[in-house]
C-alpha cells in the first residue's frame, strides 16, 4: 500500500470468553498491518484474561483492570493511550474482515470522510443464522438520521484519532456512548460515510436483547436525539413520535425542512424514514395509506 500510517484498535472486554478469540485473530488477519491492538480487560470475572494472555504479538497492548470500569473508562483510557493517526473501534464480541483496515486507511487517507463505517454481517449467535445489515451510506442521510437512530455499528468505525481525542465518550451517557459521541462529531460537521462492503460481522445474542438493557437503551437514545437536535439548532419538541394524523403532519414537516437546511442532499429514503417516526407502526388495511401520506408529505418538503 501507499500508506502505512499505524492504526489504533481499542478493545474493551468484559466477560467475553467466548467470543474474544475470534474478535483478536480477525484483527491478526488483517492485512493492513500496521497497527496496534489495545485490548482493556475490564475486570472480568470468567477466562477472558487468560484468553487474551494466550496471545503474544508485540503489535498488541494488554491493560488489565482489577475492578469493572464501565466501557465509557475502558475507552476513553485506550484513547488516551492511542499513538495512531486513525482509531479502529472493535468489540471484542464482533468479526472484522481481513480488508477491513486496508479498504478504511484508504478512504480517510483520499479525505472521502471524516469518520469511516461499513455495512455489516450480522450474525445471530442462537441460530447462526447470517443476515445483511441495512445501511445508508452518504454523509448528507447519515448524520440527518442521527436525528432518530445511530446509524453506525459501532465495530465498524475508523475515524480521525483527533476527533476520538477531542469529544471522547461522556461519562453521563452509558448505554448510548457511541450514539451520543456521532451526534458530537456530526452537528459539528465533520463527514460521514459508509463503505458498501460488508467489513464487519456483527453478533447478536440475547444478553444484548434483555428487556432491561432495551428499556435503558431507548430512555439513553430519547435523550441523545434531544441533544442532537439542540447542537443543531432545532427545537426538540420536534423529536420524532408517534401522533394521530392530524397532530403529527406539522411537527414532522417542520423537522423535515430544518433537516433539510442542515443536510441539503438528504436522499427521499432518509426523509421517508424520519417521517415514518411520527407514525403509528402497525400493519393492517390502513397501511397502503399511511404509506402513501409519506410519500406525498416528503415529496412536498423536498420539492
Amino acid at each position: 500500500m501507499s500508506t502505512q500510517a499505524l492504526v489504533s484498535v481499542i478493545m474493551p472486554a468484559f466477560n467475553s470468553e467466548k467470543y474474544i478469540a475470534q474478535a483478536i485473530e480477525s484483527i491478526l488477519a488483517q492485512t493492513y498491518t500496521n497497527f496496534e491492538l489495545l485490548i482493556f480487560d475490564d475486570g472480568s470475572s470468567d477466562q477472558t484474561r487468560a484468553v487474551i494472555h494466550r496471545y503474544v504479538d508485540p503489535r498488541i497492548i494488554k491493560v488489565l483492570s482489577d475492578q469493572n470500569r464501565g466501557v465509557v473508562f475502558a475507552r476513553n483510557k485506550m484513547i488516551d493511550m492511542a499513538k495512531g493517526q486513525y482509531i479502529a473501534l472493535m468489540d471484542a464480541d464482533d468479526i472484522a474482515d481481513p480488508m477491513r483496515f486496508e479498504k478504511q486507511v484508504l478512504t480517510l487517507e483520499a479525505q472521502a470522510c471524516d469518520v469511516c463505517g461499513s455495512a455489516q454481517w450480522v450474525l445471530d449467535d442462537a441460530t447462526k443464522e447470517i443476515k445483511k445489515s441495512k445501511d445508508k451510506f452518504s454523509d448528507s442521510d447519515l448524520r440527518s438520521l442521527l436525528a432518530v437512530y445511530c446509524t453506525l455499528c459501532n465495530s465498524a468505525v475508523m475515524a480521525r484519532a483527533e476527533l476520538f481525542k477531542r469529544y471522547r465518550y461522556d461519562t453521563t451517557i452509558l448505554t448510548s456512548e457511541d450514539y451520543y459521541l456521532w451526534v458530537q462529531i456530526a452537528a459539528a460537521g465533520y463527514r460521514f460515510l459508509n463503505l458498501p462492503e460488508r467489513l464487519v460481522t456483527y453478533r447478536q445474542y440475547p444478553a444484548q436483547t434483555s428487556s432491561v438493557h432495551l428499556e435503558k437503551f431507548k430512555l439513553s437514545s430519547i435523550e441523545v436525539q434531544k441533544r442532537y437536535l439542540t447542537l443543531l439548532g432545532i427545537d426538540v419538541h420536534l423529536r420524532p413520535n408517534p401522533l394521530p394524523w392530524r397532530e403529527r403532519m406539522y411537527p414532522a414537516i417542520q423537522l423535515l425542512k430544518a433537516l433539510k437546511v442542515s443536510f441539503p442532499k438528504m436522499s427521499f429514503k432518509a426523509y421517508y424514514e424520519i417521517y415514518a417516526r411520527f407514525q403509528y407502526r402497525r400493519s393492517g388495511i390502513w397501511t397502503p395509506l399511511t404509506r402513501l401520506e409519506r410519500i406525498l408529505v416528503c415529496w412536498w418538503v423536498m420539492r
